[in-house]
């Protein structure tokens, strides 16, 4: 499968290959600024809702989750780990603009679920530092959705945490398996 953005084209459909991929996003961003309305909303999201998932190219979670423009905010990293940085755009997104759910999307096939925490030390061996951040790794992708379920649960921040539902995403079917967090 390949997207609009890596395989560019030209005139006639001839494939392009001069400039670099940012070259090509802005290009693209060019196109849409053209045709772009103001869709007159600001920033609470329509369903109140907020994802939280795994930043892996091949989750597209608009579509598979039937989402609209303005429908929710997306918060995205490695393995939609629950980190503090998480927790703090989950705590603006409760309280400054109105979200009551969260939705937790980890999947198969997470590419954390090949490292260990001892990428950190090969880090810190090869510049010399060592990062502040765990590499959050994981072998049981269930039981990591259970942990991510316990931590927005259980934050002391978060004003909602009664609507917090954990799923694994299938990257060959497209289907949400729920977890359940016992």
């Amino acid at each position: 499968m390949t997207t609009s953005a890596s395989v560019p084209t030209g005139p006639e459909g001839a494939i392009r290959t001069e400039g670099t991929v940012i070259d090509r996003l802005v290009e693209a961003n060019e196109r849409y600024a053209a045709a772009f309305t103001d869709p007159g909303m600001d920033a609470r999201p329509v369903l109140r809702v907020a994802v939280v998932a795994c930043m892996d190219a091949r989750l597209d979670l608009h579509d598979a989750l039937g989402l609209e423009l303005g429908d929710c905010h997306t918060i995205r990293n490695a393995g939609g780990a629950v980190t503090d940085d998480v927790i703090r755009s989950l705590t603006i997104s409760q309280r400054a603009l109105g979200t009551r759910s969260v939705i937790l999307i980890h999947h198969t096939g997470c590419g954390l679920e090949s490292l260990t925490e001892e990428f950190r030390h090969e880090l810190e061996v090869e510049v010399g530092q060592r990062p502040a951040w765990a590499v959050e790794a994981f072998r049981d992708v269930d039981q990591d959705v259970r942990q991510s379920m316990q931590r927005v649960r259980t934050n002391p921040f978060l004003l909602h945490t009664d609507d917090v539902r954990g799923f694994v995403f299938d990257v060959k079917s497209g289907l949400l398996r729920e977890i359940d967090p016992a």
